[in-house]
């Protein structure tokens, strides 16, 4: 008699039928819409349930439906709210991500800037990065104002990072990365902003230097709040790759807002991917994705 074909083995941790109720995820799903303006389609329940799987085991739950039990019945909303924005949003960021970006700052924008306030010796620039998620985007301005700092010396330069994730502001401002996170950063930033682990590690870090540190913030917003607690001349805000997640009415509502902190003058920056077409903003477009206001 032939043997018999072996069983495949049970896995104990298998998903395949792990999964929040369909009305639990619309829930969710909902709450994030309306709250925070992240828009999540049923097309995205499974990277939504993959996500939360880290934050059943973190609570000792059994799986998902015990979860949406948590969440909704057992009123466990309220303390799972931020760790639920957190498994939630998107987080995709880089070191100098569309760097065209960052070679007119420096070039163009900062001059200008400085020019527009010559009655003012060394005028102070906000640098405001709106969706500042693990502060790649924060530590790359520094870097490259840094820099422009040492050949201008006629100017100062404060950066805020902010994010509606604790998790991405928390890594901002421990400002520690994985090694292999900083291969756009040119090397002589590398080698002047940049200090390396000491520490033997399966996966390499590496550290911004407290000299950059000392000159950046970072505090949690949520975009979709009808104010924000922020200045209201900053010169430049970086607001890129985010609003692809809003619906229009949102993100006319955002771009209101954060013009609204611009002084006369100063810039917003979108991402490549986006555009101020259908908003209700009247600004003088100097560059792709990049407006000037008024």
């Amino acid at each position: 008699m032939a043997p018999s074909a072996p069983q495949a083995a049970i896995r104990l941790d298998s998903t395949d039928d792990d999964h929040l109720s369909l009305r639990d995820f619309k829930r969710i799903a909902d709450l994030i819409g309306e709250e925070v303006g992240i828009k999540l389609p049923p097309t995205k329940r499974l990277m939504v349930e993959g996500r939360l799987r880290k934050r059943v085991r973190a609570l000792g739950l059994p799986n998902l439906e015990a979860y949406g039990t948590y969440l909704f019945q057992q009123d466990g909303l309220a303390a799972e709210w931020p760790f639920l924005i957190n498994a939630v949003t998107t987080n995709k960021t880089d070191f100098f991500r569309e760097p065209e970006h960052f070679d007119l700052l420096a070039e163009r924008l900062v001059p200008d800037l400085i020019e527009l306030r010559r009655a003012e010796r060394k005028p102070l620039l906000k640098i405001w990065s709106a969706a500042s998620s693990t502060g790649a985007e924060v530590y790359t301005l520094a870097m490259v104002l840094s820099d422009l700092l040492a050949q201008r010396q006629d100017f100062r330069f404060a950066i805020l990072g902010t994010d509606i994730s604790t998790s991405v502001l928390e890594q901002g401002v421990r400002a520690v990365y994985p090694a292999e996170l900083i291969a756009p950063v040119p090397p002589a930033k590398q080698q002047r902003y940049l200090m390396h682990s000491r520490k033997p590690g399966i996966r390499p870090e590496v550290r911004i230097v407290p000299e950059l540190r000392r000159l950046v913030r970072f505090a949690r917003l949520n975009l979709m709040d009808a104010t924000y607690p922020f200045d209201r001349d900053v010169d430049v805000i970086f607001l890129r790759n985010v609003l692809i997640y809003f619906d229009k009415a949102d993100q006319e509502k955002v771009i209101l807002r954060l013009v609204d902190h611009l002084r006369p003058g100063g810039y917003l920056i979108l991402g490549h991917s986006e555009s101020m077409i259908g908003t209700a903003v009247t600004m003088r477009q100097v560059a792709p994705a990049v407006f000037q206001k008024a």
